[in-house]
């Protein structure tokens, strides 16, 4: 891919497979060069950090908000339930219309309508306002992340892609680490819609960046033809298929996981262990590192060494046991708790999503070369309602326990760990999915 301009765009296509429609045409080999040039690796993990950046920059914020316009923390969480939701709904709309209609001009649609709404958002005047504005970012957000979901679908297979999803949360874990270290700092010098002009000019530079740098990679002769009904046609076949829908399902309870962690980690470090705004921070950071470490490990250790299923289970597995632990804290089974030892249990939480969200992505796309957008689209919605709807669960009790939000984790552990054993049946062999038009359908494995 070349990054002269927007002009510019890859002369090669995927390495065919076995699901790809017999009309698609042959693919020239390419080198891990041209297809991950480094400006290109950069955009790509870029557009995947915007959501993250665009929730746990707020985060230190949230209890000011909630002062500042005097509402519930209830309510305020909305606001990120909000975005949360809009990221869902919008990855359902754009990833089919960047089937369509490339993966260029979507993208860059998005995210001047991201731009634009996330000026408006400093701007709210009342809880319900900001509210409505958050919606309308997220919606534009989802370009970001379903199109280089997409995009990188466009250009590896395999292994390759499990590694490469890897490298890209090197980049996009910098923003868990960096956002609420920004947040924290812009609380010094500005009140919370500070965080938003923050937030518009990274979007612009973004924007730019993806104008500038990336060009298209989805060709004409490989896009989807048809409107809406044949758009709905597509992930009804993708839904069909058992596996795609196991490894959908795991993601999006386990990203769940996640989301009540950033939800509920606020007010729980903040106004239960009394941290500040920057200690908090610091803490998130960490986290996030371990997050980083551990996706490296999987890219470079475990991918090829170890079958992605294995390292699943494993990841489902420690996620569990760290909810679990988590809750017997905060309900007082040892004790009052101090900060230390649930910061441990959070810790191997948010590391583990470094072996869960890149591998459960890598195994849903790679039945899916024939509608990639689409199968983004469907991987992201799930994971974001999902986690839209575990939100405002995380905060049903008050500011004041954490038993909520352990227990919203180990729900959706339990039910990631339900849905990868019954549904991907990761001790059998599976048959490739069918592509859309083939008379067998798909495959049933």
């Amino acid at each position: 891919m070349s990054e002269r301009g927007p002009s510019a765009a890859p002369s090669h296509e995927p390495s065919p497979s076995p699901s790809t429609p017999p009309s698609a045409p042959a693919a020239a080999p390419l080198t891990a060069a041209r297809r991950t040039g480094l400006l290109v690796t950069f955009i790509l993990g870029a557009l995947t950090a915007l959501p993250p950046l665009s929730m746990d920059m707020y985060l230190p914020a949230l209890p000011e908000v909630t002062a500042a316009l005097g509402s519930p923390a209830a309510t305020i969480q909305l606001t990120l339930t909000s975005c949360l939701a809009g990221m869902a709904l919008g990855q359902l709309v754009i990833g089919p219309m960047s089937d369509k209609w490339g993966r260029r001009r979507p993208l860059l649609t998005g995210m001047v309508v991201y731009v634009l709404a996330t000026a408006t958002c400093a701007l709210a005047p009342s809880a319900e306002l900001l509210i409505g504005f958050r919606l309308l970012q997220g919606l534009a957000g989802a370009a970001a992340i379903v199109i280089a979901r997409a995009v990188v679908r466009d250009l590896y297979e395999g292994v390759e892609m499990a590694r490469f999803f890897s490298t890209l949360m090197l980049i996009s874990g910098t923003a868990p680490i960096v956002a609420p270290l920004i947040g924290g700092q812009v609380l010094r010098l500005a009140d919370w819609r500070g965080v938003f002009v923050v937030l518009t000019a990274v979007g612009l530079a973004l924007t730019l960046a993806v104008w500038r740098g990336l060009g298209e990679t989805l060709p004409p002769e490989r896009r989807q033809t048809g409107g809406v009904g044949a758009a709905l046609r597509t992930m009804r076949g993708l839904l069909s298929d058992r596996v795609f829908a196991g490894y959908t399902l795991a993601g999006g309870f386990a990203f769940a996981v996640l989301f009540s962690y950033i939800s509920a980690s606020p007010f729980v470090v903040q106004e239960i262990y009394g941290a500040s705004p920057q200690a908090f921070s610091l803490l998130f950071g960490l986290n996030s590192v371990g997050l980083i470490i551990v996706g490296q490990v999987n890219g470079k250790l475990l991918v090829g060494r170890v079958s992605l299923d294995k390292v699943l289970t494993v990841g489902i597995a420690v996620l569990t046991t760290a909810s679990v632990a988590l809750l017997l804290m905060s309900a007082g089974v040892f004790g009052k708790a101090g900060l230390f030892p649930v910061a441990a249990a959070l810790f191997v939480l948010m590391s583990t999503m470094g072996l869960v969200l890149p591998n459960t992505n890598a195994q849903a796309l790679m039945r899916t070369p024939h509608a990639a957008g689409s199968a983004s689209a469907l991987l992201g919605t799930s994971s974001f309602l999902v986690g839209a709807v575990a939100s405002p669960l995380v905060g049903i009790a008050g500011e004041r326990t954490a038993v909520p939000m352990a227990l919203v984790q180990l729900s959706c552990s339990l039910l990631a760990a339900g849905c990868f054993l019954a549904l991907c049946r990761p001790w059998r062999d599976r048959e490739p999915m069918a592509a859309p038009g083939d008379p067998a359908g798909p495959a049933a494995p």
